[in-house]
């Protein structure tokens, strides 16, 4: 036999052991989903990772074993006593096949819900993780907005149909979008899915004073729908809730003093498209406040960047940092009556310290500083800076 054909023959049977080995991964993959009865995938554009925590808080009550799994602002296996371990990502990089290793943890802790963030951004990848990997029986979308146009884009209804590919088949899909319900209830007629609209009106500011830190009645609404349709009672699932840890990303005030100033710092960095910044900002209740605003610029997102100098009107401060590269791209979106408020300390030279030295001169005795825009960049020195941590 020559070696050409000992060669080929070398090949055909390494094809046949991956196949067989991919087969049978498959199979044990199977398997493990089968063990857990309800499984629900969280999607959407902004919020996912606080709705799947709180959906998870909302189950894990009278004994519950429930587990969870968030990838935004800092990726975290969620065991059922609520303690966290990080998503241990080889060389950092992001791959929707580590589904399978959080499923199979869930299935040899005899899991009977599984919440999982959905971490695909692709069409495509949406999809594969629906089907082969989570097989949600449970659906959640909170909301359609503009962001990762590029790969779900370049319109909103474009992006709801994306989101949609995460639906389960046959099975129920909660939301709180109104704009685009009817592009979703669309696509959830094509998966044989019961798709509901739920109300964020329906959660009392009584219930939401529960909590210890600041988050939306859109969030807790899904949350609650979700635990309602299993059959959790309204007041456990609160209980649940108010329990449950919040994600790093999420929005806090956090009380500094730079220099001779006392400031409230408050990182939005995590709500980085227009509407998530401004409905954060409304939130805060800043009426009578000195409002001074951090503008983070990345280079990969432009459009993002003058977004954010778009909406300096609406937020009116009275001061606007430019930080980070090219800031000419905030800058240019800024309106002409804010635009002598604004300090540009560009570039990637500036330490967090030295951006906070820059500021502390026009800091006044009680200023909010809103940092918004994207973390990456100089937007994480700034907060090392300020002892709030940088969230990966």
């Amino acid at each position: 036999m020559s070696i050409v054909w000992v060669f080929y023959l070398l090949l055909a049977a390494g094809v046949l052991a991956v196949v067989a080995w991919l087969v049978a991964e498959q199979l044990r993959h199977t398997r493990n989903l089968d063990r857990i009865p309800v499984r629900i995938m969280v999607n959407g554009i902004r919020g996912k990772s606080s709705v799947t925590r709180l959906t998870a808080g909302a189950l894990r009550t009278q004994g519950r074993t429930v587990v969870a799994k968030t990838t935004g602002s800092a990726a975290r296996f969620i065991a059922p006593d609520a303690t966290e371990t990080p998503i241990e990502r080889r060389f950092g990089v992001v791959n929707v096949i580590e589904q399978v290793g959080v499923v199979r943890r869930a299935a040899e802790l005899d899991t009977t819900f599984l919440v999982v963030e959905c971490m695909a951004v692709q069409p495509d990848l949406q999809e594969l993780n629906q089907n082969k990997l989570i097989r949600s029986t449970i659906g959640v979308i909170t909301n359609v907005r503009e962001d990762h146009v590029e790969e779900m884009g370049p319109t909103l209804p474009d992006i709801a149909r994306s989101l949609s590919r995460s639906m389960p088949r046959g099975g129920v899909c909660f939301t709180t979008e109104r704009e685009h319900f009817d592009v979703l209830a669309h696509e959830a007629l094509r998966r044989n899915c019961m798709v509901v609209q739920v109300n964020p009106d329906n959660v009392t500011d009584a219930e939401m004073a529960g909590f210890g830190w600041v988050t939306f009645k859109e969030n807790v609404v899904l949350a609650l729908a979700v635990a309602g349709y299993l059959g959790v009672p309204r007041r456990e699932a609160l209980a649940g809730m108010y329990a449950a840890p919040p994600d790093p990303g999420v929005l806090r005030v956090e009380r500094r003093r730079i220099g001779g100033a006392e400031l409230d710092a408050v990182n939005l960095f995590a709500a980085n498209d227009p509407q998530s910044t401004l409905m954060n900002v409304d939130l805060l209740n800043l009426d009578g406040r000195d409002v001074q605003v951090v503008i983070n610029c990345r280079p990969d997102r432009m459009e993002r960047n003058a977004q954010m100098g778009e909406i300096v009107s609406t937020i009116d401060p009275s001061q606007v940092y430019l930080i980070g590269s090219p800031t000419r791209s905030a800058l240019r979106a800024i309106s002409p009556s804010h635009q002598p408020r604004v300090v540009d300390l560009g570039g990637e030279d500036h330490t967090g310290p030295a951006l906070l030295e820059h500021m502390a001169t026009r800091l006044r005795p009680a200023t909010t500083l809103l940092m918004i825009g994207n973390i990456h960049g100089r937007g994480e020195h700034l907060l090392d800076a300020l002892g709030m941590g940088s969230v990966n």
